[in-house]
């Protein structure tokens, strides 16, 4: 049994877990004290091994600038990506890498990526799991954010293979929460939400499940919004209210521990009393906070969730998913009355609280791996890609293979050719986005297609993208008469996809909907009178003098009028259109001429 064992892992931003099916049932395994959740939380001593738990977390106070938690809001991420705000909130110092890379600076001779310092909470993970299990383990099923891209994705799995697992799948925190969740439902037919609010990301996914069957119809999230940004809200107004001014980097540590600690128990108290003592020197102090008054401050970060859910259930709605009949919590934030309250408000649904918002994650993860390994029965996954891929064409638009919450796993490709005589390569640029001009989706990767220069029209290279269960996008370029494959490893990707942009990607879309879409005809419209322009001028140049007078005359006027529509800077694109169509109408006898002319041999 030992080969077979699959772990399923909750790599978290606060905390972390591990599960495994045991006798048919999933569980999550404590560590030698007891405790079932893991801080995701690694600390440098000055000598010695980094570290990592509970040990670490302990020592967050004592040595705050030597120790590192919810790096998970980093990951696969380059530097130049990170707001300043984001630099400032981090509580550890972040510097820029050769490459861009984001690594964490202990001290000037320790630097670690965010890759790295994931893999040590991911091998403790692993420890707690063999000393439970009395056996090693080297395979494990790990969860993600639903909104992490492709690069992410990639780099937590680089993250587990430092740490000594093979990733057998990735899959997406709401998915994993609903299959615990689902295990004990499999034959009834239900339309689920889950709403994770965790440490440092928020998702929002609505599926349906039928006889086993699971089928992710929606999703969206931040992956910049969670507990974290609470706290760091109630230990603002700590620092506010005390009127502390600048601190050091022990005392922010200090507020921030004291911030979670009231945030966790207004959740079950009207009111609390958090108490510094010794906080400066000798001076202590203390602030009572009421529930209220917490309410008021955090409702802000709270609302934010709103119009992301909102989109999600429009979403499933527009797909014919008429009643979401549950909504089920997961994260720990979703502990605080206000969550909750604001949800039923929202959308008129009592949570369902049935499962522990701290470990449904783990355990979905769990009986995934539980899947894999035969160790459960199995259930059948189907999850959505919750932003479209596609590539740039001609002219900057962005033409899309794969459509947005499309079903995984999915292949899709076309078949393109080049643009312009006599060009040498075609440049295939992967984009994610929801826009319709390629300069507004991000790019995730590029690779180059060499072919045999000819007239245009004459080379024709296949793309095919793939997405495996693991929601890792392979993209293949296919010279079709060469034969040639050119592999994209997105892993690679240079330039990584802004995760706070996610949210504003599908509402930036929707809000310039109108303006895209005029922008991209218009593009569209202009390639065909680059191409119709040039196109006239060289059948006149070789039979204009057997065409007549009156049709000559409205061939002048027709491309005048489609030279005046190309220089307007209104960039009218029914005008355009228009002008387009005329001009084919007009040169209909020019072209049966031509026609004649090649046939018949006639010189000109």
């Amino acid at each position: 049994m030992n080969e077979e064992l699959i772990i399923g892992i909750d790599l978290g931003t606060t905390n972390s877990l591990v599960g495994v099916v045991d006798s048919g049932f999933p569980l999550v395994l404590a560590d030698r004290e007891g405790g079932r959740l893991t801080p995701s939380c690694v600390s440098w001593a000055t000598s010695g091994e980094p570290l990592v738990g509970k040990e670490a977390f302990r020592s967050r106070m004592i040595s705050p600038e030597r120790t590192v938690s919810s790096i998970k809001r980093f990951i696969g991420r380059t530097f130049s990506d990170l707001t300043a705000q984001e630099r400032e909130d981090a509580g550890f110092p972040l510097v820029a890498g050769r490459y861009d890379e984001i690594l964490v600076a202990i001290d000037p001779e320790t630097l670690a990526t965010p890759e790295e310092i994931s893999a040590l909470i991911l091998a403790r993970l692993k420890k707690i799991a063999e000393e439970a299990l009395e056996m090693p383990v080297s395979r494990a099923v790990i969860t993600v954010p639903a909104y992490f891209n492709n690069t992410q994705r990639e780099a937590t799995k680089r993250a587990a293979g430092l740490a000594g697992l093979t990733v057998e799948r990735i899959i997406n925190e709401p998915t994993a929460a609903a299959l615990a969740y689902g295990l004990d439902k499999l034959e009834e037919s239900a339309t689920v939400a889950v709403y994770d609010l965790g440490g440092g990301t928020f998702d929002l996914s609505i599926l349906q499940m039928r006889d086993g069957f699971f089928e992710v119809i929606s999703t969206a999230g931040d992956t910049r919004l969670g507990g974290d940004d609470l706290d760091r809200v109630i230990a603002r107004h700590f620092a506010a209210t005390l009127a502390l001014g600048e601190l050091s980097p022990g005392e922010e540590a200090t507020l921030l521990a004291r911030a979670r600690e009231v945030k966790e128990a207004l959740s079950i108290e009207d009111s609390v009393t958090a108490r510094f003592p010794f906080f400066r020197g000798s001076a202590s102090f203390e602030l009572e906070l009421s529930r209220p008054a917490l309410e008021k401050l955090l409702t802000p970060v709270i609302e934010r969730t709103r119009p992301i859910a909102r989109r999600a259930f429009a979403e499933a709605a527009s797909k014919g998913v008429a009643e979401v009949e549950r909504l089920i919590l997961v994260g720990g934030s979703t502990r605080i009355p206000l969550v909750r309250e604001k949800l039923q408000e929202w959308f008129g649904l009592v949570p369902d609280i049935s499962q522990h918002p701290d470990e449904s994650i783990a355990l979905g993860a769990a009986i995934q791996a539980g899947m894999l390994c035969g160790r459960v029965r199995q259930i059948i996954l189907v999850d959505v890609t919750p932003l479209s891929l596609g590539i740039e064409t001609f002219g900057g638009l962005m033409n899309v293979i794969i459509p947005r919450n499309s079903t995984i796993p999915v292949k899709a490709g076309e078949l393109f050719t080049n643009a312009v005589d006599h060009q040498e390569s075609m440049a295939i640029r992967v984009l994610q986005g929801e826009r319709e001009l390629a300069k507004d989706n991000w790019l995730l990767g590029e690779v180059t297609v060499p072919f045999t220069p000819g007239p245009k029209g004459s080379a024709r290279v296949g793309v095919q993208f793939a997405i495996g269960l693991d929601g890792i996008l392979e993209v293949l370029a296919r010279d079709t008469v060469t034969g040639e494959d050119h592999v994209l490893e997105i892993r690679n990707a240079a330039i990584d996809v802004d995760d706070e942009a996610v949210e504003r990607m599908v509402s930036e879309s929707i809000d310039c909907a109108f303006d895209d879409m005029n922008e991209r005809i218009w593009t569209e419209a202009k390639l065909k009178s680059e191409e119709l322009l040039p196109a006239v001028g060289e059948a006149l140049a070789l039979v204009g003098h057997l065409v007549p007078a009156d049709d000559l005359a409205g061939i002048e006027a027709a491309t005048a009028r489609v030279r005046s529509a190309l220089e307007s800077e209104s960039h009218d694109s029914t005008a355009l259109k228009s002008a387009n169509a005329a001009l084919d109408e007009a040169t209909q006898t020019l072209a049966a001429i031509l026609v004649e002319a090649a046939f018949s041999g006639l010189d000109s």
